[in-house]
């Protein structure tokens, strides 16, 4: 059982680096729609593993994890990253704080798993995990889209006033 904790342990800190990784390489480069809307439209592919039985659980639980992850999870993530316009780019742009709370977000996830552990199989307390994860990144994303269209809404109206004050 030791073993196989420190196993999950391992796993769960390289799962979190690399996450802090592509947030850092993210950063980088100038946002697009298409770099805001395909990472929950991947992510949501994975709820076909509810097609096995042993995934499966309450409905309720999964309203209430997503409920969670959207709610409670997202939130400090809205509150640290947000869209600016840098010349014709728009990037994303992050406080000091942002690797802190993705950091302290797989803390309590990696804890919370201990419990849920307890009361659920294993596949269970992944889905269970699934379901709040994407919960949480399909809220971050919707409100990074609505941003990204007001950023490139404004440049739109920006660029045709003029021409229509030409063209009078």
């Amino acid at each position: 059982m030791a073993s196989s904790t420190a196993f999950t342990a391992v796993v769960s800190v390289a799962g979190l680096c690399a996450v802090l990784a592509w947030r850092v390489r993210e950063g980088r480069t100038a946002m697009t729609l298409r770099k805001i809307v395909i990472p929950p439209l991947g992510m949501a592919t994975g709820f076909s593993m509810f097609s096995v039985p042993a995934f499966r659980f309450p409905l309720t639980w999964g309203i209430g994890a997503f409920l969670a992850g959207a709610i409670l999870l997202a939130y400090p993530l809205l509150l640290t990253s947000s869209l600016k316009r840098e010349g014709d780019a728009i990037m994303m742009k992050r406080s000091g704080a942002f690797f802190a709370v993705v950091i302290v977000l797989a803390a309590v996830r990696y804890l919370a798993r201990g419990y849920f552990d307890s009361i659920l199989t294993l596949e269970q307390t992944g889905a269970l995990f699934f379901v709040l994860a994407f919960g949480m990144i399909l809220r971050w994303r919707a409100s990074l889209f609505l941003a990204y269209r007001r950023l490139t809404a404004s440049d739109t109206l920006a660029t045709d006033s003029p021409a229509e004050e030409a063209a009078d």
